[in-house]
């Protein structure tokens, strides 16, 4: 006769619900390839494929001869003979240098007025244009590396014209900017890496969604919901079974992903720009320790949507749509940049946001912040639960209609 303690028949009613789960979901290949595969290998290449694309061009377009059209340039020889020396390449003048340059036909075209040589004698201020369109981006590195030739050739024959009056260089600039930038070389790389917690969280999500559409809403389309509900369990054991198997799956996404951004971390050529960046082991614990509560949250989230759904497909459709909150964060910060608060680390998402940018730029996170970060996810994980158990309680979730 089975004697075994209530406790004892609690637990293995979880632990059924759970292997169960992780044993059907193991022979699932679109699920395998969704949490395994796509997710979390997906963003570090792309985010390497990416950075080193637009990396390698933007050092390309500062290094190599820049060919610019120049208008008026046979009355200015002397600064053409400072912009060639500067890497710039004459071009011939073009008849509409405006619409050339809306027309992207050409980036950047400098123009010299006739009254260039005239005035320039005279020692009056003179005047180049410099045509271009801010709005295409790619023309940001021609346009800083022209406007910075011209404003040195100016300044270096300011003050030639001061010292030929006698007059020190120094009259004409009173007032000097000594700047200096406090960024660290792991700091600056925040610039770049600012996108990484929303990628850490949409791998987390993406190794989740299809484990939860499968076992709520999958599951009452193929109708075999009802005969688990009919078994003598708790239906939050089976919810905590289901919850667990999909937090599961979602963690190995996460690890996937941190073991692919250390690895596609070695390639990506930030030295260049005088940035470093480290996401090793160090990084890798820390960002699995903020993640942690955040994988109970959205496991517990994607289960409450697809309980909601019909069917399998309108599950889909909800969960994608949910699947742009996480960005939310992100983008907030990045259109207003505040100073970090305690108080902001217990909120889910932007508490996980601002210790995955510490981490970034080389700052420690504290005892607290961190506690802060995980008690906050974990009680919005623990609410979302509770209230995603209670769904399981009705019969209406048994029953496709």
């Amino acid at each position: 006769m089975n004697m075994k303690p209530p406790s004892v028949r609690k637990t293995r009613a979880f632990i059924t619900v759970f292997l169960k789960e992780v044993r059907e979901n193991l022979r699932d290949r679109r699920t395998l390839i969704n949490a395994f595969l796509t997710g979390p290998l997906l963003a570090p290449l792309m985010f390497v494929m990416m950075i080193n694309i637009s990396l390698n061009r933007e050092l390309d377009k500062a290094e190599k001869p820049l060919h610019v059209p120049l208008i008026g340039a046979e009355f200015a020889p002397n600064l053409v003979g400072a912009l060639e020396a500067g890497g710039i390449v004459p071009q011939a003048a073009i008849a509409n240098p405006e619409a050339a340059v809306r027309k992207q036909d050409v980036d950047i075209v400098l123009r010299i007025s006739p009254d260039y040589a005239k005035a320039w004698r005279k020692g009056e201020p003179v005047q180049v244009e410099l045509i271009y369109d801010s709005s295409q981006r790619e023309t940001n590195t021609a346009v800083e590396r022209v406007s910075k030739l011209v404003e040195g050739y100016a300044r270096q024959q300011g003050a030639m014209r001061l010292v030929a009056r006698g007059l020190s260089p120094g009259v004409a600039w009173p007032v000097g900017v000594a700047k200096r930038d406090q960024a660290t070389a792991q700091s600056r790389a925040v610039l770049m890496f600012g996108m990484l917690p929303y990628f850490f969280v949409l791998t987390i999500f993406l190794g989740g969604m299809y484990l939860a559409i499968d076992l709520t809403a999958g599951e009452r389309e193929r109708q075999s919901l009802e005969p688990l509900f009919a078994n003598p369990v708790a239906r939050w054991k089976i919810f905590a079974g289901k919850l667990a198997a999909i937090c599961v799956f979602s963690a190995a996404s996460l690890l996937i992903s941190l073991l692919g951004f250390s690895i596609v971390g070695h390639f990506i050529p930030v030295e260049k720009l005088g940035m470093e960046v480290n996401l090793g082991m160090h990084f890798a614990t820390h960002v699995l320790m903020l993640m942690l509560p955040l994988i109970i949250l959205l496991g517990a989230l994607q289960s409450m949507v697809a309980a909601f759904a019909k069917t399998y497909r309108e599950a889909q459709t909800y969960l994608s749509l949910l699947m742009f909150v996480p960005v939310i964060p992100s983008v907030i910060l990045l259109v207003m940049p505040i100073k970090a608060q305690d108080w902001m680390f217990s909120v889910p998402l932007l508490g996980q946001h601002l210790g995955i940018m510490n981490l970034l730029r080389g700052n420690p996170i504290s005892m607290a912040q961190l506690g802060l970060c995980m008690a906050g996810s974990l009680g919005a994980a623990l609410v979302v639960s509770v209230l995603t158990a209670q769904l399981y309680r009705s019969e209406r979730l048994a029953i496709s209609v």
